[in-house]
């Protein structure tokens, strides 16, 4: 892999300082792959995105930080997930801000896994942190991939509990696949690494800074098919992912406690805005039935050929018009005039936020 150009391009890409996800999607759907875009002189890129970003992208990725990764990707263990892979984490290509990259430690055939997200109090009590691990191992042996930040507290316990499983479990990271962070998590994250996986959008080297936080909280939701929270104070960065999951259409769940203890609050918190309160495991389970078991798929309306393939590129999930441009290599305009089609005929239906879904 370190030897693809392809890789290489997509690295560089990912590691131009000043683009941003946004700026390199807009490049990507406009220029079709990362090769193209490094090749654009600057007055055609100056025409998507900022002067001061075109020159960025035309100077390129810092060398160290580039071979760096190179050499981090000889490990077997490591791997590099773009958005061009067949196995990029579909869910991720439905939120509002999907990475054009993700660096990935670990199995990689966990990463469209269904998942359920659990997070909490990075200060959780006993009661808190054993309802963390016996709700993520029971979850876990039902089939659920298990997907917290490996933070303190229930994230951890989370962790924990789903390795127990059959499941497995995925932690996403708010710093580079080269630090652990915390520290006291090493052990966890080496068990990680071997039996489950660990994620980052953030290049190696990333230091554990606030912003970056937020940000890994919306890939956990994100990946998700819905949310438990354990607890929470009023103040936790839970209610956030909490909040994002909402966002994103994803089913949130909390799990209610003492009225006098502040670690519940934050889960009565959600309760009261509609987070569905559960006693045991069985009750997200049950909640996610329709989810965790699809309805057979029926045949598609006879469509000439190219939409005929199209249709297939689509899937049955809601997709973006970046995305389809990139399973398809197909330009904007092409792909609109396509999929008006395609919705005049039936095929497909356009869904609020510029998605599109085929229609079983």
């Amino acid at each position: 892999m370190p030897g693809d150009t392809s890789i290489q391009a997509w690295l560089t890409l990912g590691l131009i300082r000043g683009l941003g996800g946004e700026g390199a999607r807009h490049l990507l759907r406009e220029f079709g792959s990362p090769e193209a875009v490094l090749a654009a002189p600057t007055e055609r890129l100056k025409s998507v995105v900022k002067p001061e970003v075109a020159q960025a992208v035309n100077k390129g990725a810092d060398e160290v930080a580039l071979n760096a990764a190179l050499l981090w990707l000889t490990d077997e263990q490591n791997h590099l997930v773009t958005l061009a892979d067949s196995d990029y984490p579909e869910a991720l290509l439905n939120i509002i801000d999907p990475p054009i990259l993700l660096y990935v430690k670990g199995r990689r055939d966990l990463l469209n896994a269904k998942s359920l997200a659990i997070v909490g109090s990075r200060h959780a009590t006993p009661q808190g942190i054993d309802n963390a691990e016996q709700f993520a191992n029971v979850l876990s042996d039902a089939g659920l991939c298990i997907i917290s930040g490996m933070a303190h507290g229930i994230d951890a316990a989370a962790h924990r509990g789903a390795l127990r499983g059959t499941g497995s479990s995925i932690a996403v990271v708010g710093t580079g696949l080269d630090k652990v962070y915390p520290a006291a998590n090493r052990e966890l994250a080496h068990r990680l690494a071997k039996a489950g996986t660990l994620i980052s959008e953030f290049p190696l080297g990333t230091p554990p800074m606030a912003g970056n936080f937020p940000r890994r909280n919306r890939l956990i939701s994100g990946m998700s098919l819905g949310c438990l929270v354990v607890e929470a104070s009023l103040q936790s960065g839970s209610l956030i992912t909490a909040r994002q999951a909402m966002e994103q259409g994803r089913d949130v769940f909390a799990i209610p406690g003492s009225i006098h203890s502040p670690q519940s609050r934050g889960c009565h918190k959600l309760i009261k805005q509609g987070a569905k309160l559960v006693e045991t495991a069985q009750d997200i389970l049950e909640e996610l039935t329709g989810l965790l078991t699809p309805p057979p798929v029926q045949a598609a309306k006879p469509t000439p050929a190219p939409h005929a393939v199209l249709l297939e590129q689509m899937g049955f999930d809601p997709v973006g018009i970046d995305a389809l441009c990139l399973r398809s290599g197909l330009t904007v305009s092409q792909l609109s005039a396509m999929l008006l089609t395609l919705e005049l005929e039936g095929c497909i239906a356009t869904l609020p936020g510029g998605l599109f879904q085929r229609i079983h």
